[in-house]
């Protein structure tokens, strides 16, 4: 499983890419808005953290018709060779997924919940597909059980001659709240999972750890002072 990072603060950014581990990025209005990103300095944002990041930086556009969407991709891909437009799942993403992959342009389609929409997403010419998790656990519904459903059925089926460059469809593990998401979403399969900084920090942690930890740095003073 790859790992990317769901937000747009590049001081996380640079501090998760300092570990490693560090695939890619998802960004959205909401996280940008977090940071207290301006409208006119967007597309600098981007290229900013195409600079910190090798990896796909997913930059997602607000329109609502086919041909903005299109438009707004066109602009967004031009900012550094690693964007991938984002897309929300939707009939006028969908056209204009197909559209722009078909120009070259990766996209990673966002806000999906179910089979089909993956299903359909995919036959668009997605390079990614996020299916959402903890959304469904704020309406009490499994979205774990959701994202493995998708994993299986995007998995039944060869979609390379779909994708830009006969790459195949990954699926991106999004919204998850907690370690054990994603711990589920890679026992599932979920090629990648995009977390939040928080949650980033908490994959590394056990408290068997800082107890070994911690007693092996005792052990260690009682030989420094023998």
């Amino acid at each position: 499983m790859k790992f990317f990072l769901d937000t747009a603060d590049l001081d996380e950014i640079k501090e998760a890419a300092s570990w490693g581990a560090l695939a890619g990025v998802t960004t959205n209005p909401t996280l940008y808005s977090r940071i207290g990103g301006k409208l006119d300095d967007f597309h600098n944002h981007i290229a900013r953290i195409c600079e910190i990041v090798d990896g796909p930086v997913s930059a997602e556009s607000v329109a609502m018709t086919r041909d903005e969407i299109i438009r707004d991709g066109r602009e967004l891909a031009k900012i550094a060779p690693n964007v991938v437009v984002k897309i929300p799942t939707m009939v006028e993403g969908l056209a204009a997924c197909r559209a722009l992959s078909d120009e070259g342009i990766r996209v990673n389609m966002t806000l999906c919940f179910t089979v089909p929409q993956a299903i359909l997403a995919a036959r668009a010419g997605a390079r990614y597909i996020s299916p959402f998790v903890g959304r469904f656990d704020d309406i009490s519904e499994d979205g774990l059980s959701q994202l493995g459903d998708v994993v299986t059925a995007i998995g039944n089926y060869d979609y390379t001659e779909n994708t830009v460059g006969g790459e195949q469809v990954e699926i991106i593990a999004a919204s998850i709240r907690s370690a054990n998401h994603v711990t589920q979403s890679a026992l599932m399969g979920a090629d990648i999972a995009t977390v939040p900084f928080g949650v980033l920090k908490k994959m590394v942690q056990h408290p068997l750890t800082d107890r070994g930890l911690e007693s092996f740095l005792k052990d260690w003073e009682k030989v420094a002072n023998a």
